[in-house]
């Protein structure tokens, strides 16, 4: 039975959610489909630019994505307390970016006239600033668009999308830490891609192409290497790596010290998501390193059921992902008496407020 939205978030909620949109019926939203005989891998592409670009505009940041064949994963951290501070003039810019008036106006310009009767229109700027915050906004202006494009492109009309996206509360950092690796994952687990650094649309790929891209910048540096006297190869060399650093300059950070989700750096976090993938290909559980399991004991996380929880992510959480105590919290907070979540071994368990 479908949950009111109300009951997972709120408008003006902070947190971090994760959400899921799914195509339609037979739909393929990329890759190759076998029903309509055509590819549409160049769609991946589509996504991730609409995301990058909204996050330009919205005051949330997305932690971790995978765009699959036939739905699109996000980890979204949402941020109210960034959009209060924003002036008049930058939430009406930012919208204007948003809703440019004109479907063949380019969204980074901002007509002048539009942008000063905005700023005139006290209670519309009001509605503009809550909405640059809202979750559901954010994924409107992502699946809308797509499906646009996608209709145009295949020359009909209707639903693309399943229904609005489908929404859950990661309630503590444990959570948030199983959902990312879940949703990072969810190429080697499709079995499209063998490793997590092979996979092209996704936030662990970019991240570990970034770090690449760094590796490579600092070894031409060190070396002495300059570029005015560098060859047509070596210009080509250097061009990449700044593109792959690039990639996953618009995703949030990892680490909590610099702003990020997560009480564990970035390099120890892409540790754990290539050791984990490894291991779900291998359908083998392994034993989490020894450097790296006090990461996870510290997010009061399952060290020996790691690999499982990853796998059957999915399956585990509802409404609200997290430890017991924050599913009561999460519970009490809006109202409700109980929440559910499955054990390792599918039982459905009913947490209920005290």
């Amino acid at each position: 039975m479908p949950i009111a939205r109300k009951y997972v978030y709120r408008p003006g909620d902070a947190g971090v959610f994760h959400c899921i949109n799914r195509c339609v019926r037979r739909a393929f939203l990329c890759g190759w489909d076998d029903y309509a005989g055509k590819s549409f891998e160049h769609r991946r592409e589509w996504v991730r630019g609409r995301v990058k670009e909204l996050c330009g505009i919205f005051a949330l940041d997305v932690c971790a994505y995978a765009v699959m064949s036939n739905h699109v994963h996000l980890v979204v951290r949402t941020r109210p307390e960034v959009v209060a501070g924003w002036s008049d003039e930058e939430v009406a810019r930012r919208w204007l970016r948003f809703c440019p008036g004109r479907r063949d106006q380019v969204a980074a310009s901002v007509d002048e006239a539009r942008l000063a009767a905005l700023l005139a229109d006290v209670e519309r700027l009001k509605t503009c600033r809550e909405r640059l915050g809202n979750l559901s906004w954010f994924m409107r202006g992502l699946s809308e668009q797509i499906a646009r494009r996608a209709n145009q492109e295949d020359s009909c009309a209707g639903r693309f999308w399943e229904g609005r996206f489908k929404c859950q509360r990661l309630a503590d950092a444990g959570a948030v830490a199983a959902c990312m690796a879940y949703v990072d994952l969810n190429p080697v687990r499709a079995g499209l891609e063998e490793t997590p650094e092979a996979s092209e649309y996704c936030g662990v790929g970019d991240r570990l192409r970034a770090r690449r891209g760094r590796a490579e910048l600092a070894a031409w540096k060190a070396s002495g290497g300059d570029e005015s006297s560098a060859t047509e190869v070596q210009k080509r060399m250097l061009d990449a790596a700044r593109g792959d650093v690039e990639r996953a300059r618009w995703l949030a950070p990892v680490d909590a010290e610099e702003g990020g989700v997560l009480g564990m750096s970035e390099e120890r976090y892409l540790q754990l998501v290539d050791w984990t993938g490894r291991h779900l290909r291998d359908d083998k559980a392994g034993a989490i390193p020894a450097d790296l399991a006090p990461v996870l004991e510290r997010l009061e996380l399952d060290v020996e059921n790691w690999i499982s929880t990853v796998e059957r992510y999915g399956s585990l959480y509802h409404r609200v992902a997290g430890n017991v105590e924050k599913l009561r919290e999460a519970a009490q907070r809006v109202g409700q008496r109980w929440f559910r979540r499955r054990d390792r071994e599918g039982c459905a368990g009913v947490y209920r407020v005290a």
